[in-house]
């Protein structure tokens, strides 16, 4: 998962390199292509999705070949993740109108909602949330765990995002879901809040 001023990891001023068939360059992955103006067109998804500039996008999205919506940018975000993770509603929606999936994962193996939740946009989690095609789908979106077997609403929970995570156990979220450090969303709120007594409670339906 990107996040909003910084990028993730240690990247070196120097590291230019081509390495396993991958071209590396502001944060663009390309497998195999190494097309200019593939690059160009994928920077530009990516920028715009990143700024919420909805005619940049747009346009991007008019000169980007078909079966690349979902190609990795920065640090294996889609598009569609970029425009969650920044909160910008009306890019999620042309992204979603234009096929972007809502089940991609980035190199962390988190989805667009885990983004949305950890930044507390509601609007967008509904969005994305009702893109579900069926029930089982649904159950996956809610489910999905990253690389430190966090789901959407451990996200939510983390950011104190009380609309977000009513709106996830709404849709079925578990409240009892353990992550790798065995910790249930309520033990990522801080002491005392209404967010950890309001998932606490939700626990404790749960459970009984």
């Amino acid at each position: 998962m990107a996040v909003p001023g910084r990028r993730n990891g240690m990247i070196d001023d120097d590291d230019n390199d081509v390495e396993d068939g991958l071209f590396e360059e502001d944060g663009l992955n390309i497998d195999g292509h190494g097309e200019d103006d593939l690059l160009v067109h994928l920077h530009a998804l990516e920028s715009a999705s990143k700024d919420g500039n909805l005619d940049s996008l747009r346009i991007a999205l008019d000169n980007l070949e078909d079966g690349y919506i979902d190609e990795p940018l920065e640090d294996g975000d889609t598009a569609l993740h970029l425009a969650s993770l920044y909160g910008h509603l009306a890019c999620v929606q042309l992204l979603l109108e234009r096929g972007a999936s809502v089940e991609a994962k980035d190199e962390d193996g988190a989805i667009p909602l885990h983004d949305a939740s950890a930044g507390g946009y509601t609007e967008i989690v509904e969005l994305l949330i009702s893109r579900a095609s069926d029930p089982e789908c649904l159950r996956r979106l809610l489910e999905t765990v990253d690389t430190e077997g966090d789901t959407p609403l451990h996200h939510a929970a983390r950011g104190e995002h009380l609309d977000v995570i009513k709106l996830l156990l709404a849709h079925g979220a578990s409240p009892t879901k353990k992550n790798i450090y065995d910790k249930v969303p309520a033990e990522l709120a801080e002491p005392e809040t209404e967010v950890r007594t309001f998932l606490e409670a939700a626990a404790n339906a749960t459970a009984s």
